[in-house]
């Protein structure tokens, strides 16, 4: 008499694990995607030294959002999803709907190789923007990244795939189809904006100088001078770091003589005249800040953003504007 074979453990447990996993991504992403809209700060320590960034810096940066959708909610779809492909035909009763829980079964698993091969090629190509783009430290973004990678591999070695040349042909053909989407999508993020228009700033290549950063290379016009001026006469105040890439970014879009206009205060101990009890008392716990009317606003400001913002109604002609936009 033949004994039956055991089913391996990965295989019986693939689905409530890929289910786990992914209900823990949607709830990361639901906090992400909240602290996104509502402009609060996520619970993340915050680089403070070097030339590294944080995880409000990556939350705040032009790789952030797609087609004006913040990112994280495109994670939250992409984490139900795989919940939803795992964990539904498991409701599904074996002993009385046999048949349909096999078909059920068997299109998910498919379903499942296509989400997560998808989610850990963007992953990857978002890690790549987080280590020689941004050159920041997200441990959500880390984090995400790790359960897209744990999916895949559940999906890949959590079932007994019948037919590998179908595997190996699905996943081929998403990956790529992928890969070129994200390119397509983030092709313009660091291209100047059309001729005719504001171009994009340069941005910082090489690491900042202690203590002082980077030299502003863009050249005011007479409407960031005149913005400077106005928001320095209604009291705005910009709270930045100088090793901060995005404190970096603003100063580019006024230029060198205009930012010389803006009240600007070092949080740095080790920056020039700074004033790291200063920053402490206002609450500051991320770089760039903009405190206007008793009001933080955090992350890099358009001119056109902090004209709104500040009632100014001087030329508004701005020569900059940050890549992508």
């Amino acid at each position: 008499m033949s004994r039956r074979r055991s089913t391996p453990w990965i295989h019986r447990w693939s689905r409530p694990l890929i289910g786990a996993i992914a209900i823990v991504g949607a709830i990361l992403t639901t906090y992400l995607t909240i602290t996104k809209i509502t402009g609060a700060d996520v619970g993340c320590v915050t680089p403070t030294a070097g030339n590294a960034s944080g995880c409000n810096d990556v939350l705040d940066s032009a790789y952030a959002s797609v087609f004006g959708i913040p990112l994280p909610l495109f994670g939250l779809t992409a984490y139900l999803y795989m919940a939803g492909c795992a964990l539904g035909p498991l409701a599904v009763n074996r002993d009385r709907q046999k048949r349909t829980r096999s078909q059920l079964e068997k299109w998910t698993w498919l379903l499942l190789l296509i989400g997560s091969t998808s989610m850990v090629v963007f992953s990857s190509y978002l890690m790549y923007v987080l280590a020689f783009e941004l050159k920041a430290v997200c441990l959500y973004c880390i984090g995400s990244a790790l359960f897209s990678l744990s999916l895949f591999l559940l999906t890949l070695f959590g079932h007994n795939w019948e037919d590998i040349g179908q595997v190996l042909f699905t996943g081929i053909i998403v990956a790529l189809v992928t890969l070129v989407g994200t390119l397509a999508v983030y092709a313009n993020v660091n291209n100047p904006v059309a001729e005719g228009g504001p171009q994009a700033i340069p941005q910082a290549t090489t690491a900042p100088k202690p203590g002082y950063g980077w030299e502003i290379t863009t050249t005011s016009g007479e409407a960031e001078i005149a913005l400077a001026e106005h928001l320095t006469e209604v009291g705005a105040a910009e709270y930045g770091a100088y090793w901060c890439p995005h404190c970096y970014d603003q100063k580019q879009l006024f230029g060198k003589q205009a930012f010389a206009q803006v009240n600007y205060i070092e949080c740095d101990p080790e920056g020039e005249n700074a004033q790291p009890q200063a920053c402490v008392d206002a609450g500051i716990r991320s770089y760039p800040s903009w405190i206007i009317d008793g009001e933080i606003y955090r992350g890099t400001q358009t001119l056109d953003k902090l004209a709104e913002l500040t009632g100014y109604e001087g030329p508004s002609n701005f020569q900059y504007t940050l890549p992508g936009r």
